[in-house]
Parts: C-alpha cells; sequence; structure tokens
C-alpha cells in the first residue's frame, strides 16, 4: 500500500474510533459521517457524486486571477473567459466570446426546438479584489480543499455556483445525448464592478436571448443543508460626500473654533440619517416602500439561521439594532437601508497632530426594496445632505452606482419546479426568501428580455465573499450540480 494510501486509512481508523468512544456516551453519527466526507474529499475521490474531475476543472477556473476592477488584471480576466468558452465548447455547445467596451461576455447554447421551454442561466466569472492579502490563510487564487471546503477568491462567488450549473449541464449531455430544454448560458466578467457593459449587450441581442425563465445561482442558503430560493432582491443607489472648509490644513490651535471642521461636518451629516432608533431620518425615504406580506413575515419566522442569535454568531456585533418593529429578517430582506461605507479627513497617522482638516469625506449606500426607485432616492438623499449642511463648509455629492430592486413571485409555476429541484437535490423542503443584497442585472434582464429570475443560491453564511479566506462547501458543489440537472428536467415540464 502506498504511503499517502496508508496515512488515509490510518485516519479513518482513528476516526472510526473516535466515534465508537462517542457512541458509547450517546453521541450520533452526523459528525462522523462528515468527517468521513470531508476526508474523502481531501482524497480526491468520489463522494455522493462528486469526482475528482469536476474539483479539477473548478480549481483550474479559480486560479485566474479575474479581478475586474483592477486594469493590471485585465488580461487574467480574457484568459478566464476564454478558459470557460473552451469549456462550454468541449461540451458540444455553440459558444462564442463577445467583445465589450470592458470585459467580455460568454454566451453559449444547445440545438435550439420551437417545441421547448427556453432557459437562460446567469453567471459571472469575474472576482472581487483580494486585500487584504496578509489575513489570507492560503493564497487567494491556489485554491486548497480543507476541511469539507474549496478555499479561494471566487470559490463561492461566483465560479463555484456558476460552475456547478456547468457541469450538471455537462453531465446530462454525456449521459442524454441532449437537454430536455433550450439551453443559454450567459456569462459575463463585470458583475463585481455593476455590469456596465451587459446591459447594453442584452438589449443589443435580446431576439437571441429572449427565453421563457432565467435561473441564477449567485445567491445564499440560510443555513447549512437547507435549500433556499429568493424571490427577491434588495436594489441599490450609492453616493460620495466631500466637504470642504478652508483652502488648506490649519493649526487646530490657533484656527480652531473659528473655522468649521469638515470632518466634525461629515460626522454631524453621518448621524443626519437616521434617529436616535435606527429608522431613517431622510424625508420621503419610505414612500413607495412595499410592506411585507404577511405569509412572509409568518415563513420568515420559522426560517432557521436568522435569529438574533444566528446574527450575533456570523458578524461577532454585541447586539442588534435596526429599524424597529422588525425582526432581524425582515430588516435584512424586507427593509431599506441607509448606510455609511466609509469616512476620513484629517491625519491618520500615529500620535497626534493638532490639525483641522481642509476637507473630509464619506461614502454612502442606500439599499432599496420593492417600489423604491433609485433615482427618486437618490434625489431626496442629495436634498437631505445639502438641507443638513453645517455653516462654513462647501458640501457636493457625487451620485455612484445604482440598480433597481428586484421581486417576482415565488408561487409561479416557474418558482414551485425550482423548488421541486431544490428539495429533490438537498432532500429537504426549501425556504422562500428575499434576498438583502443587490444584484441589478436581475431587474434589467426582467425589463429587457421579460423573463423572471429565480434565485437558487448554494452560498452559506460563513462562505467570507469579498472577504479573505472565501470558501464553497464540497457538498453544496455537489448539490449545485445535481440541482441542475433536476431543475431543466422541471422546468421542461411547466404547462
Amino acid at each position: 500500500m502506498l504511503w499517502w494510501r496508508r496515512r488515509w486509512w490510518l485516519r479513518l481508523l482513528i476516526l472510526s474510533t473516535e466515534q465508537n468512544f462517542y457512541n458509547q456516551r450517546g453521541g450520533s453519527d452526523v459528525g462522523f459521517l462528515f468527517s468521513i466526507f470531508a476526508l474523502a474529499s481531501e482524497m480526491g475521490i468520489r463522494m455522493n457524486g462528486v469526482m475528482q474531475s469536476e474539483l479539477d476543472d473548478l480549481f483550474e477556473f479559480l486560479r485566474f486571477p479575474s479581478i475586474s476592477t483592477a486594469s493590471e488584471h485585465g488580461k487574467d480576466v480574457r484568459a478566464c473567459g476564454e478558459w470557460l468558452l473552451g469549456k462550454l465548447s468541449s461540451m458540444g455547445l455553440d459558444a462564442e466570446l463577445h467583445e465589450t467596451a470592458g470585459h467580455p461576455v460568454v454566451v453559449a447554447r444547445n440545438a435550439h426546438h420551437d417545441d421547448r421551454k427556453t432557459v437562460l442561466i446567469y453567471g459571472h466569472y469575474d472576482v472581487q479584489p483580494v486585500d487584504p492579502l496578509e489575513l489570507w490563510d492560503t493564497p487567494p487564487f491556489e485554491p486548497v480543499l480543507k476541511d469539507g471546503r474549496i478555499w479561494a477568491r471566487g470559490a463561492t462567488d461566483n465560479k463555484g455556483q456558476m460552475l456547478a450549473h456547468v457541469l450538471g449541464v455537462e453531465q446530462t449531455l454525456k449521459e442524454e445525448g441532449e437537454l430536455p430544454v433550450n439551453l443559454i448560458f450567459l456569462f459575463e466578467g463585470e458583475e463585481e464592478i455593476g455590469s456596465p457593459n451587459l446591459v447594453p449587450f442584452i438589449e443589443a441581442h435580446k431576439e437571441v436571448l429572449a427565453c421563457d425563465i432565467i435561473a441564477v445561482s449567485d445567491t445564499g442558503m440560510v443555513a447549512r443543508g437547507v435549500p433556499t430560493m429568493g424571490y427577491g432582491l434588495r436594489g441599490i443607489t450609492c453616493c460620495e460626500v466631500t466637504v470642504k472648509g478652508p483652502a488648506g490644513d490649519l493649526h487646530s490651535g490657533v484656527y480652531g473654533g473659528a473655522v468649521a471642521n469638515p470632518a466634525t461636518a461629515v460626522a454631524r451629516l453621518v448621524a443626519s440619517l437616521h434617529d436616535a432608533d435606527g429608522k431613517i431620518a431622510i424625508e420621503g425615504f419610505y414612500d413607495d416602500v412595499k410592506p411585507l406580506e404577511g405569509w412572509e413575515r409568518e415563513m420568515w419566522a420559522q426560517v432557521p439561521g436568522v435569529s438574533d442569535a444566528d446574527l450575533l454568531a456570523q458578524t461577532g456585533a454585541p447586539e442588534v439594532f435596526g429599524e424597529p418593529g422588525y425582526s432581524s429578517a425582515e430588516r435584512l430582506w424586507a427593509r431599506p437601508t441607509a448606510e455609511v461605507n466609509g469616512i476620513g479627513g484629517g491625519y491618520q497617522g500615529e500620535g497626534s497632530k493638532t490639525v483641522l482638516p481642509a476637507e473630509a469625506m464619506a461614502k454612502f449606500s442606500f439599499r432599496l426594496v420593492p417600489n423604491q426607485d433609485p433615482i427618486d432616492i437618490s434625489r431626496k438623499v442629495q436634498a437631505h445632505l445639502e438641507k443638513h449642511a453645517p455653516a462654513g463648509v462647501r458640501v457636493s455629492v457625487e451620485a455612484g452606482h445604482d440598480g433597481k430592486p428586484y421581486y417576482t413571485d415565488p408561487h409561479s409555476a416557474y418558482g414551485k419546479a425550482a423548488q421541486v429541484a431544490l428539495e429533490k437535490a438537498f432532500g429537504k423542503q426549501p425556504v422562500l426568501i428575499r434576498e438583502g443584497g443587490s444584484i441589478p442585472i436581475i431587474k434589467d434582464m426582467q425589463d429587457i428580455l421579460g423573463a423572471d429570475t429565480l434565485l437558487l443560491g448554494l452560498a452559506l453564511p460563513d462562505c467570507q465573499i469579498h472577504a479573505p479566506n472565501e470558501n464553497f462547501w464540497v457538498e453544496n458543489f455537489e448539490a449545485g450540480i445535481a440541482m441542475n440537472r433536476i431543475l431543466l428536467g422541471e422546468l421542461a415540464s411547466v404547462e
């Protein structure tokens, strides 16, 4: 027996001995079975349908540092798109790489038949920057399989999730020779920078992208082992505020008290956004908010993984806080927000420097819910900031990116078909939620293509998207592959 096999069998023996000891004290087999799964995943052998070849594909995909926001990684983004093009072509799909003013779009399709439903599956192959690099336990673009998870930038957002769909299609084609639906893959390389070139692309190609329903796995599950379907996304509008005072930095002793301090002014503007209870104080901000349905409040009260205790465990915050009259889940999924994302001005170095800064700044984002319009909210925000600007300073507001909120009926025929697919793939009835995050292109596709989107997330709350040590559970990668195969069959049968 080879040395590495002896090592794995020794570890299995130790695990077995530990479990026997645990069982004598009333323990269950769940922890032991998961340990076996994690160990087998590290060994690279098939467990519950995941084969080494599928993991190899994902690892190769993850090695591309396809950071769309960094110009120095432009070639890496393109190389990643070209790899995806080759993968889709090798499966027998008609695949094309389309140039845009930025990073390319990859489109692939099978042979279409008039009597079949058309399903579009969207994903993105670009990733977030990796800073701060020193907080990563392993290099972000050298994927590692450890403790049943794949650790790498993009492992969950969105390469692991979207590749699960690709590999599901590949397995179906290999075993069945064809798909039960007309399929369109639409993959972009700019989601992490707001998809600036995808809307024009979709508008220019809306005839060839026409579909009955869209499926996206770029969202989350509420807890491990709990299949989750999203039917809403919060929208977003952003802005940056600059407050200027004197022509240059001033000595805080010589001039302090006689000249307004821009840093103080920024702090007052930030504080003006909410009342003491956490309700947003911008005039008219809540005017168009879609109220929660009774069934939503009832269902969400039973959803695991989103209690106040869960939220504190996930975030490390000392206590929950937010708009009065709503649970944490309701605040996250169905209520709008006003957040300061960054604030700065004056001396930031070690020790003291008694300076009155010439200017200060703050960056804001506002998450929006159904019926709120980003342009309307942006105007109300600007009016609020100008109204509350302290005397002695000049305030300028620069609008940032925005996106509309998304909402669809989860009880539609397609929604029910997706729930069946999730239940079969995970062995448990799915929960229905609205997502707290924003994917503006989902609403854009609804408006341009006239098709709703099924949000079939595979990300867990601790997957660390956009942060160091991003990871993706192997079991969710496996379930995503299985879910795709079931999903296409269920959607094909929708009347």
